[in-house]
């Protein structure tokens, strides 16, 4: 994993990209951002192109994208950002005051993360942001950890519970998907988050887990994140199983500050969508 990705991780200050065409709405946005969040480090620029070259220059935590851009759709932007940085997964979110067809539908891809309606004022979207970004005081959650080593699992189940988490310890992939089933008949997910090793002892692999997580659950990214730890330094693997749908990756041996990172980061985003949801 990068440099640059670890210091994003472990960084405090959030930082958001707003990519729109309108230099007075990336003011407004700028402006009420930096009054709700006094911490942020608040980027913008007008184009996909100029977006392009800022995201091979550095990482950011949250990115906002116009629907129409001057030289290219949002969307297509939004499948580079995908594209260039598959190690992590970064929430995207269209910015429109034009709600179209595809916005009511929801059809905005599996690149986006979410949408907001521009009309609703920037104040709104500042707190949307803030869902995405703000640390909240409770770190509550319940974790779903597959390991097949009982030593590990102890040691790391003891690290994720000093941070207020819950664990729920599984041996095989075979043991997750029976809790992930009888959950999902009491019409519930069984975990906020999935934490399992890639490569596991049973018939089945974490990369089936995620699999079957994705496609037989049908549990997006958004509603049930999915990390996966491996030791395969491999870029071409490594994507792979992003491509898969694992919300990030992380690399053994695993750095405590780094894991519990990256575990309370997707829980604020799962937890957020999963409000916004229910809401009528």
């Amino acid at each position: 994993m990068s440099t640059s990705i670890s210091n994003r991780l472990v960084s405090t200050a959030p930082r958001v990209l707003v990519v729109d065409g309108s230099r007075v709405v990336r003011q407004l946005i700028g402006r009420v951002l930096q009054t709700e969040l006094p911490n942020v480090e608040l980027v913008g620029c007008g184009s996909g192109g100029e977006a392009q070259k800022l995201l091979d220059e550095g990482v950011f935590d949250f990115i906002t994208i116009a629907l129409r851009l001057p030289d290219m759709d949002g969307l297509e932007l939004a499948r580079f950002v995908r594209e260039s940085a598959p190690q992590t997964y970064v929430p995207i979110v269209v910015v429109s005051g034009d709600v179209d067809e595809r916005l009511h539908r929801r059809t905005l891809g599996e690149d986006v993360t979410d949408y907001f309606d521009k009309s609703l004022g920037f104040q709104a979207l500042a707190e949307f942001i803030r869902g995405y970004v703000h640390p909240e005081g409770s770190t509550e959650g319940e974790v779903l950890y597959v390991e097949d080593s009982r030593v590990v699992a102890l040691a790391t189940r003891r690290m994720l519970e000093k941070y207020g988490l819950t664990v729920r310890h599984v041996i095989s992939v075979e043991d997750a998907l029976a809790l992930l089933e009888t959950a999902k008949v009491r019409g519930e997910l069984g975990a906020d988050v999935v934490l399992t090793d890639v490569s596991l002892k049973g018939e089945l692999t974490g990369g089936d887990l995620l699999e079957r997580v994705r496609k037989d659950f049908g549990y997006g990214k958004g509603r049930l994140p999915v990390l996966v730890m491996t030791g395969d330094e491999n870029p071409a693997n490594q994507a792979a199983l992003i491509q898969a749908g694992a919300n990030d990756l992380v690399e053994k041996p695993v750095e405590e500050r780094l894991l519990v990172t990256k575990l309370l980061f997707q829980l604020r985003v799962a937890r957020h969508l999963r409000q916004r949801g229910a809401t009528p």
